[in-house]
């Protein structure tokens, strides 16, 4: 299969220049796997992403956390896809569910975003996942099948995205899906890539877990066959952001 792992850390709306030079010391100093073993994306606020970009290591890379649907212009307080790639940031997180659902992101808008951050030559994490209310409904997979049905009609091609599935009752809550819940999951999202994209986009595109990752769940969750590794959220901030890093050699085991 030869999935490489993928940690992604989402800093949110969080950080003062003081906070964010002392995590970035942190994973400066950080013993790891290397990059063979893992890949690390780091997601500070726009703000702080070229004071990031200069301090950070160099075998961790940066995406923003979002970007405009389209080329930029009249659109005040949006930032373009153009703008990061101008700025040397190599990936970006669409679709989170903070903003599906408390800025009424539709799938569409959110397709449009990946297909045209894909065009200027970003990388995209696009976040999928079902409310508390849709799983308890027995809907996860029809809501997560039009999430993703909706990125894949705008694109032909997904080998720079990652898709990182997001139980949107397990974010922030504590809660966390079980292993066997992530694995369910993720291994229908795989079939649903092999049945709409073919056996290859399936086997290579990795599925990321985001929901309540932390350093005493991450080795668990790591070892599902269909789990490639997670977005963090919370956590990223903490030094135990380190400790699931590693646990990307749980599949090497």
């Amino acid at each position: 299969m030869g999935r490489k792992f993928f940690v992604g850390g989402n800093w949110k709306c969080n950080g003062t220049i003081e906070e964010v030079k002392k995590i970035v010391t942190t994973l400066n100093e950080a013993e790891i796997p290397s990059e063979d073993v893992v890949e690390v994306v780091i997601s500070p606020p726009f703000v702080f992403l070229p004071m990031v970009k200069g301090l950070l290591r160099s075998d961790f890379q940066i995406a923003a956390q979002n970007c405009w649907v389209r080329k930029g212009g009249a659109f005040t307080g949006e930032i373009s896809a153009e703008m990061l790639v101008n700025l040397g940031i190599p990936w970006v997180i669409i679709g989170h569910s903070e903003r599906r659902l408390i800025l009424n992101e539709s799938n569409e808008f959110v397709g449009d975003k990946v297909a045209y951050a894909l065009s200027q030559g970003l990388k995209v994490i696009a976040c999928v996942g079902e409310t508390l209310g849709q799983r308890e409904s027995g809907s996860t997979m029809t809501v997560i099948a039009a999430q993703t049905k909706a990125i894949g009609e705008r694109i032909s091609n997904w080998s720079n995205i990652v898709i990182a599935y997001e139980p949107v009752w397990a974010i922030g809550t504590g809660k966390v899906a079980t292993p066997a819940q992530a694995q369910e999951v993720h291994s229908e999202l795989r079939k649903w890539l092999e049945v709409n994209a073919g056996a290859e986009v399936a086997d290579s595109t990795r599925i990321i877990y985001g929901g309540s990752v932390n350093g005493a769940n991450c080795k668990e969750l790591a070892a599902q066959p269909d789990v490639d590794g997670f977005l963090v959220g919370g956590a990223s901030l903490k030094p135990e952001f380190i400790e699931i890093i590693k646990s990307a050699t749980i599949k090497d085991a």
